[in-house]
């Protein structure tokens, strides 16, 4: 079993059935099966691509997407996913650290082409408009053959965002991704009418396991949406197509909660991670909707999902949820130990989930693979009942004069302030305590903070060496791709500051 061969059989049982919605557009499951093998076709015959090779993928969200990566697969290749905000220098570094020598894109980001190739001539760049395949040409040959990948083989390699340092490939098997899917398929009831908002770049791995590959393979549907401009543009289509799941990230959610109009939404649940959700999101999203967020916890090293609250029973504001099954989660000390519950440490999976490893970096792959656990550098705890909780990352955690300082907690209090739309706090060298809490703070649109009024109330919630030594008000915080929040840019403009 791999994922191509598990798409096919998924085909051969509802052919006719709308898989993809794209605007008044539907492709049927049997439409996408017939795009896919004449990529595969045309990248083995065209391009040369064969078993185990990597291919670059450089596309929006569009509908040749999905026959793009079931394409590389049918040829037996490794889908290489590139975020499409990336500039060519950054592209170039994933290119030649993965050993791609053909990038599929479109027209628009074509532009972009000279340059790539001229930093690596093997290149060869393919546009999805040029395959026959996507725009109703040529199907592919009784003769192609798709070679045999088991469970065990490569299947994708996910460039992980690059906090700190240059972006590291987790490699991620056919097996691992199956596992993953089952795991997602079991905790969010995943059935055969659900059809998947997708919102999120597909270029990121909790899309691509669980906002594309897990319908597709359940026999559910995609909901593509065309523009993200205006959200009530985005909720239109998304109603208008009766979508049921939304997998999104906090800062859509707190969004939707500002929306002027009232509007009713199709979703059955709504799917929150990428980043913590704040527990004043969520209070006032379900406030005002009636529909559950179940936030839960990934990375690209496990494929991505981990935890997850659960849709029925207790779920629990500001945690991340339980395993997902057949996925063990412990915390672990600094020597490996596990730790008790309410003890804070080091949150670590293990499972058929778990990454290969890096590609081609061995020694990156042996600090976060232990015994078989994959150590993620969040850190965190799990309570009573077995619910954990992250409070931050371990390389974001402060030490003030010798005590751990969780920006996270600080920022969740900045948060029940008035007036405040997003918060992020970070640590700033001090010569006396070691370190510092500063606090960056985008206020509501239309309202001016006063930042002496925040931080005495601050200090009727928080020990008084967790306040930040000061706040700065800015207009909106960076993020990437899929809405990390770039602390790293903040430590650099708290520097330059």
């Amino acid at each position: 079993m791999n994922l191509a061969t598990a798409f096919a059989e998924s085909v051969q049982k509802r052919p006719q059935k709308a898989a993809l919605f794209w605007g008044e557009t539907e492709f049927t499951y049997a439409t996408l099966l017939a795009q896919s093998l004449g990529v595969a076709e045309q990248l083995t015959r065209d391009f040369g691509v064969k078993a185990g090779d990597r291919v670059g993928l450089w596309l929006k969200n569009r509908p040749e997407f999905v026959p793009a990566v079931f394409g590389i697969l049918n040829a037996g290749g490794v889908v290489v996913p590139i975020n499409n905000f990336l500039k060519p220098d950054e592209i170039n570094y994933i290119l030649e650290d993965a050993g791609i020598d053909v990038l599929i894109t479109d027209e628009e980001l074509a532009i972009h082409f000279p340059e790539l190739v001229a930093a690596r001539p093997s290149l060869k760049p393919c546009k999805v408009e040029h395959f026959p395949a996507l725009s109703g040409g040529q199907s592919p040959g009784g003769s192609f053959q798709a070679p045999l990948r088991s469970e065990a083989d490569l299947a994708v390699i996910i460039y992980t965002s690059g906090t700190t340092g240059r972006p590291k490939g987790a490699m991620l098997s056919h097996g691992n991704l199956l596992h993953n899917i089952e795991s997602c398929r079991i905790v969010l009831q995943t059935v055969e009418v659900d059809r998947f908002a997708v919102v999120l770049p597909l270029f990121h791995t909790y899309m691509l396991t669980a906002g594309m590959l897990l319908p597709l393979l359940v026999g559910g549907s995609l909901v593509l949406v065309r523009s993200l401009h205006q959200p009530h543009h985005v909720l239109k289509e998304l109603s208008q197509h009766q979508a049921t799941v939304l997998p999104a990230i906090p800062h859509f959610y707190r969004t939707l909660t500002h929306i002027p109009q009232s509007i009713k939404l199709p979703f059955r649940l709504c799917v929150s991670g990428a980043a913590p959700l704040p527990a004043q999101v969520l209070k006032d999203f379900e406030a005002r909707y009636h529909i559950p967020i179940i936030e839960g916890y990934g990375l690209s090293e496990a494929s991505p999902v981990v935890t997850k609250n659960p849709l029925h029973g207790v779920r629990k504001p500001g945690s991340i949820g339980l395993p997902v099954p057949n996925v063990e989660v412990s915390v672990q000390n600094d020597d490996g130990q596990l730790l008790g519950p309410t003890e804070v440490g080091e949150i670590c999976v293990r499972g058929g989930n778990v990454m290969m490893g890096y590609w081609n970096n061995p020694e990156e792959t042996a600090k976060v693979l232990h015994d078989g656990w994959l150590l993620t550098g969040d850190i965190g705890y799990r309570d009573a009942e077995g619910y954990y909780y992250i409070t931050d990352r371990k390389k974001d955690m402060l030490l003030v004069n010798g005590i751990n300082v969780y920006p996270r907690e600080i920022e969740e209090v900045i948060y029940h302030f008035p007036g405040v739309k997003e918060a992020a706090v970070i640590g700033v060298p001090d010569a006396r305590k070691g370190e510092q809490p500063l606090a960056f703070v985008v206020p509501n649109d239309g309202v001016t903070l006063d930042e002496r009024a925040l931080l005495h109330f601050l200090r009727e919630k928080l020990a008084d060496y967790k306040i930040p030594r000061r706040v700065k008000i800015i207009t909106s915080l960076p993020r990437n791709a899929t809405g990390k929040v770039l602390k790293t840019q903040l430590r650099q403009d708290a520097t330059v500051a």
